[in-house]
């Protein structure tokens, strides 16, 4: 007998989230990474798959795939826990030109990719906007998870948790909220089952697991931080659920993917995460700027 969909997600949650909790819990912020980089190129994989032909995708998912490495690893924090071992070449260009390399990486070589293998003309402006924008929204912006785990003061994790909280329990909340205090529709042209009172919901999930998350783990977090995290990570996350859908609509298909039984392709899931990770990120460093340094105060 075939489960339903609540069943498949919460066996897909059960599997999961351990094993999740338990890498982001590692003090070292390469397995870390290691998992973020292959959830960027599934996603960038199912973005693709929805807005390229097929001969496009595997070179637009290398060029991807490289985009998003030096994104990463062309920033001086991750090269900081590796101190005097980083050699003193591959430090000055990250330090003083890591990020222009990875915007050269995403936006120039695939323009020079489709000058030289442009085929049919009239379709490059779409193919090159689709792969640019591919690499930027599912690759670079779900590397700020990676990015997070570098200025994770006790490197428990809980700077990517927070995102992860922010985002699961708006889901939560708005789901509930949605189901049982209301049905006035948010968004109907882009998301007929979304409702406002599912969207007050998801901004009181998101309080709520920040604020459990200060309690018992994060206690370096103020309960002001809890409040400029959650709730405008909230709105972030439901629009950035929404611009997702959005872009499905566009393209008429109902998931990203297939990959997760009962929740769709990995953009799916992480739709919400890729517009709350940066602002967690750059919220932390402004309110923390000592984080960089690889210490709290």
């Amino acid at each position: 007998m075939a489960l339903g969909n609540l069943a498949q997600r919460f066996l897909v949650a059960v599997v999961a989230v351990p094993i999740l909790l338990l890498i982001l819990h590692y003090h070292r912020p390469e397995p870390t990474w290691a998992l973020i980089f292959v959830a960027s190129i599934l996603a960038m994989r199912e973005f693709f798959g929805m807005t390229l032909p097929a001969e496009d995708r595997k070179p637009a998912l290398v060029m991807g795939g490289v985009a998003v490495a030096a994104f990463y690893w062309l920033d001086p924090l991750a090269l900081l826990p590796y101190g005097k071992d980083v050699p003193k070449g591959l430090a000055s260009v990250a330090l003083f030109g890591g990020g222009t390399i990875a915007l050269i990486t995403a936006t120039v070589i695939p323009g020079l990719f489709y000058l030289f293998r442009f085929r049919d003309i009239p379709s490059v402006a779409g193919r090159y906007a689709a792969t640019v924008t591919g690499i930027v929204y599912a690759g670079f912006l779900s590397t700020y998870l990676a990015k997070l785990k570098l200025v994770d003061p006790h490197s428990g994790g809980h700077t990517v948790v927070i995102v992860l909280l922010i985002a699961w329990m708006a889901d939560t909340g708005g789901y509930f909220a949605g189901k049982y205090l209301g049905d006035k529709k948010l968004y109907e042209a882009v998301s007929p089952k979304k409702t406002w009172a599912g969207a007050y919901g998801g901004l009181a999930g998101s309080v709520v697991g920040v604020a459990v998350l200060k309690l018992f783990f994060a206690d370096w977090l103020g309960w002001v931080d809890v409040v400029a995290l959650a709730i405008p990570g909230s709105l972030l996350g439901q629009m950035g659920d929404l611009a997702e859908s959005l872009i499905k609509r566009s393209v008429g298909v109902k998931d990203s993917g297939a990959l997760l039984p009962g929740h769709g392709g990995i953009l799916d899931r992480i739709d919400a995460v890729l517009f709350i990770a940066p602002y967690v990120y750059a919220y932390l460093l402004i309110r923390f700027p000592d984080l960089a340094a690889g210490h709290m105060f």
